[in-house]
């Protein structure tokens, strides 16, 4: 099933705080903003004030955007398809994502990906998505 181009809704605004601020400034500027500790250097998601590793502190750092397919499944009766699933960033953590601007019967876990930022409809703010490699 091939890729559909389709606005991606977006309901209300992200309510920001000082845990996630960092992560939609940055995708508004085209990074992949991640936090990770400054203990032990591993990164983490979801954002949040103190590391789940060690119970320190946390600093923002910017991620590479590269990952692999860990699942994903493919809404083949949405009006227009989509997919959805999970990536294993190159960094470590696992985050939920759409898949964009791909053959969705090409997708194969395991398969790179890099992050691309699209601005969602209306006043939604501009977020991280995965295609291909």
């Amino acid at each position: 099933m091939a890729y559909v181009a389709r606005k991606i809704p977006f309901v209300g605004t992200p309510e920001t705080n000082p845990e996630t601020k960092p992560f939609f400034d940055g995708a508004s500027a085209g990074k992949l903003m991640l936090t990770r500790c400054k203990d032990t250097g591993k990164f983490f998601w979801y954002p949040r004030g103190i590391s789940p590793f060690t119970l320190g502190p946390v600093e923002w750092a910017e991620a590479s955007g590269k990952g692999k397919i860990y699942t994903f499944s493919v809404m083949e009766r949405a009006n227009p398809p989509y997919a959805i699933g999970y990536v294993t960033l190159a960094e470590g953590p696992s985050v939920l994502t759409n898949f964009v601007d791909c053959d969705f019967k090409a997708l194969k876990i395991g398969q790179d990906v890099t992050v691309k930022f699209i601005k969602t409809e209306g006043e939604g703010p501009t977020l991280p998505f995965f295609t291909p490699a």
